[in-house]
């Protein structure tokens, strides 16, 4: 056995050096320790309590056909699967609001699609932005505060407008479904033009960012919208409600996307991969509920919910609520 003698003064040299390794690592150690990131995954590291979602709609105020739909929507809430959250059901006075419910410390009660049946329809998606302000006001409780106001869509949204920068990037779907007289849809993105707009009937796509920007897996996810809606037109509803929950579960990821690179940059590219499929799907966050709404020419309305069970992608459950527009 052989070894080498080290002289005093390269000795304390090393010791030093040791020492001061040592105290990096526990100062990493404290620092990690305090704000919860060694415990983060790469998706919980690239979404900072950032939910995404993706939403298609079609709507026509007066279908031609008896048969044909005033509103098809197909929606996906994609979440941390550890936030919790209260499945689809009655709310409000006198039971009239029919959504799920943010149980988040902080921002309990807010959500992030729901109606009334008082035709009251409101849906949000977070802007894909890297920087979150964390002190910025709670989304979700935009689409409460619509569901529960009096005020119509396009008056509630200039009032949003207003104070708009007070919160982290959105965009906010509300809508007043009225048999008798017509219904109205409009939009406000946070990010976009300063005031909402009206919607024209038609067919839209709306994901994270502003209202139909071009990105792949938007585009894709439309096609596939349209033609499940083509293809069921004589068929029952329960038909299309399948088709349309395909739709919503596609992993089919749509690269290369520059327009999302470039929106979210460094953020986004830990699950680049995962994140441009409609429905995403990583370890701890993704696509956690699915929710189909039908709206006939009648003002018969269909909500169907398909919501993840326990945290856990291979478990769910489907729920429909049925009732009927007292507009």
């Amino acid at each position: 056995m052989s070894y080498v003698r080290h002289s005093p003064g390269v000795l304390s040299a090393l010791d030093l050096l040791t020492t001061v390794l040592l105290l990096l690592f526990r100062l990493r150690a404290i620092f990690l320790e305090a704000d919860g990131s060694d415990r983060l995954t790469p998706c919980e590291q690239s979404h900072p309590q950032e939910p995404m979602c993706i939403i298609f709609f079609k709507f026509d105020p007066h279908p031609v056909s008896r048969n044909a739909y005033r509103l098809i929507l197909a929606a996906n809430r994609d979440e941390f699967y550890h936030r919790p959250s209260k499945l689809a059901d009655f709310w409000g006075n006198n039971n009239e609001i029919l959504s799920g419910l943010d149980m988040e410390e902080g921002k309990e009660g807010g959500t992030w699609l729901g109606i009334s049946t008082r035709g009251k329809l409101a849906a949000i998606t977070n802007y894909l932005q890297p920087k979150l302000d964390l002190e910025a006001p709670g989304r979700g409780k935009l689409v409460a505060h619509f569901l529960t106001t009096d005020m119509d869509s396009l008056s509630y949204l200039k009032k949003v407008s207003a104070e708009g920068h007070l919160y982290n990037g959105f965009n906010l779907i509300a809508a007043d479904l009225s048999t008798e007289k017509g219904d109205v849809i409009c939009y406000y993105g946070n990010r976009g033009e300063p005031e909402p707009v009206v919607l024209e009937p038609g067919t839209y796509g709306l994901s994270n960012a502003l209202l139909e920007t071009p990105w792949k897996k938007l585009c894709f996810g439309k096609q596939l919208f349209l033609e499940a809606v083509e293809r069921c037109q004589a068929l029952p509803k329960e038909v299309l409600i399948t088709q349309l929950l395909d739709v919503l579960n596609n992993e089919e990821a749509q690269l290369p996307d520059p327009a999302i690179e470039d929106q979210g940059r460094e953020s986004v590219q830990p699950i680049l991969s995962k994140y441009a499929a409609v429905c995403v799907r990583c370890p701890d966050y993704g696509t956690r509920t699915n929710t189909v709404i039908l709206v006939d020419a009648d003002g018969h309305v269909t909500f169907t919910e398909r919501s993840m069970l326990d945290k856990d992608p291979s478990r769910w459950e489907t729920s429909t609520h049925e009732f009927r527009l007292q507009s």
